[in-house]
């Protein structure tokens, strides 16, 4: 019985070929997110990052709170700095698109999306601007004047903390974290 051996190219090649992550035990990477930044639209992000879509399928808003949101005082604006990449984002801005589907018609306040790259650098001119440090970070101004934010976690859900800054149930910053909850307690509902 004679045992065939391969061509030394050949199994040089096979060997190049073979996953790392076979030859090391590692998990192979993941494909990275792909990273928008500057003004972007749901429809681009949507287009661009599927997950996002999982996530809304998956949300699951307040339905009545998302009908309070058609109808708050017009002429309000919400800047929405987001990161396509980060997993804070894909969780808070997808539930605040499901509240507004919810809610039916046009929204009575503007939404502006703004994508942030993973350092947290660009657009450098609209991060400084508004001292973004974390993200996503939802600013609600009227009249051109900030009212409130909500900033990586929305304390009790998007759509509410959002409907409390539109309408002037809450000021200022609504978050869970620690660092940015200092000072006098904001109302809320």
């Amino acid at each position: 019985m004679r045992i065939r051996t391969l061509p030394p190219l050949l199994l040089l090649a096979l060997l190049a070929t073979s996953s790392s992550a076979v030859q090391t035990g590692e998990e192979p990477k993941k494909p990275e997110e792909e990273v928008l930044v500057g003004a972007v639209t749901r429809d681009a992000i949507e287009a661009a990052v599927p997950r996002w879509v999982e996530s809304e399928v998956a949300a699951q808003p307040d339905a009545e709170t998302a009908r309070a949101l058609a109808a708050v005082e017009p002429g309000a604006e919400v800047t929405v700095f987001l990161g396509t990449w980060c997993g804070d984002s894909r969780r808070e801005v997808p539930r605040l698109w499901k509240a507004l589907d919810e809610a039916g018609g046009t929204m009575p306040f503007a939404i502006r999306l703004l994508g942030v790259d993973r350092a947290k650098k660009e657009p450098a001119a609209a991060i400084a601007e508004n001292g973004i440090r974390y993200l996503p970070t939802f600013i609600v101004r009227r009249g051109g004047s900030e009212v409130g934010r909500v900033v990586e976690t929305s304390p009790n859900g998007i759509e509410k903390d959002l409907l409390a800054l539109l309408t002037g149930k809450a000021h200022g910053v609504l978050a869970t974290r620690d660092d940015l909850n200092a000072g006098e307690p904001k109302p809320h509902p």
